[in-house]
C-alpha cells in the first residue's frame, strides 16, 4: 500500500465530504446523530488519509455520501441552531465577551468587524449582538447574506482596513484533512487579524484581536 503525501493546504474543499441534495426537514434526535455521525466519520477518514489508506478513505466517503453528504449536515447544522435546539455555538462567545469583566462597548465605539468561516446563517447571535460587523464565508453557501468562498484562497489583507478584531472557526478544522494542514489553517488566521494596539479601547484590548474556534467532540 502506497502512503499519499501530505501537501500544503491550498483549499478547504479537499476535507470536505461529498455533496447531496437535501430533504426538507430533520428531527431534533435524527439532527444531533447526523451531526455526530458526521464528525465521527470525519476523524476516521482523517486517520485513513494519514495512513494512506484510499480503500478505508473511499469506503468512508461513501458513507457520509450516504448520509447525504455536506448539505444535509448543513441542514441538519441549521437546524440545531435553533433556540429550542440548543443554538449556535456563538452564542457561547457572546455569553463569554458579555460576562468578561473587560469587556464594555459603548455607542460611541466603532463596531468591530468579525470574519465568520463556514458561516450556515446570518441570524446567529453575533450578527445580532449590535458589537460586530460580520462577513461570512463558507465553501457552500447557504444564504444570499454569506459568500461562497475557500479562506485558504481568500486574498490577503493589503492593511488593518481589510483585517478583523474576530475570527469565527466554529466546526470548521474538524473538515480539514490533517494536524500539519489544519496547523497551516490556524497559522493563516493571523493574517487576517489586526494588530493588538491602541485601535482599541482600554476596556477591548485584553480580549482583541481574537480567533474563536469550535471543535467537536469526537476530534477535540
Amino acid at each position: 500500500m502506497t502512503a499519499r503525501k501530505k501537501g500544503r493546504l491550498t483549499s478547504l474543499a479537499a476535507g470536505r465530504p461529498p455533496t447531496a441534495q437535501k430533504p426538507k426537514s430533520i428531527s431534533r434526535k435524527a439532527t444531533k446523530a447526523l451531526i455526530n455521525a458526521h464528525h465521527v466519520l470525519d476523524k476516521k477518514r482523517a486517520q485513513a488519509v494519514a495512513k494512506g489508506d484510499r480503500a478505508a478513505e473511499d469506503a468512508i466517503n461513501s458513507r457520509i455520501n450516504d448520509l447525504g453528504g455536506i448539505e444535509k449536515y448543513q441542514l441538519a447544522s441549521l437546524q440545531g441552531q435553533r433556540l429550542d435546539r440548543g443554538g449556535d455555538s456563538s452564542r457561547i462567545l457572546m455569553d463569554w465577551l458579555n460576562s468578561s469583566a473587560s469587556m464594555s462597548i459603548s455607542s460611541t465605539d466603532p463596531r468591530l468587524k468579525m470574519l465568520e468561516v463556514g458561516a450556515l446563517s446570518t441570524k446567529n447571535a453575533c450578527s445580532a449582538s449590535g458589537i460586530f460587523d460580520v462577513e461570512r464565508i463558507d465553501l457552500n453557501s447557504q444564504s444570499d447574506g454569506i459568500i461562497q468562498q475557500d479562506f485558504m484562497k481568500r486574498p490577503l489583507p493589503k492593511d488593518d482596513l481589510e483585517r478583523f478584531d474576530m475570527i469565527s472557526l466554529s466546526l470548521v478544522l474538524n473538515f480539514v484533512p490533517d494536524a500539519v494542514a489544519r496547523g497551516a489553517m490556524l497559522c493563516r488566521t493571523l493574517d487576517f487579524l489586526k494588530q493588538p494596539g491602541t485601535q482599541y479601547s482600554s476596556s477591548q484590548r485584553d480580549l482583541f484581536p481574537s480567533l474563536f474556534t469550535v471543535l467537536p467532540a469526537p476530534v477535540g
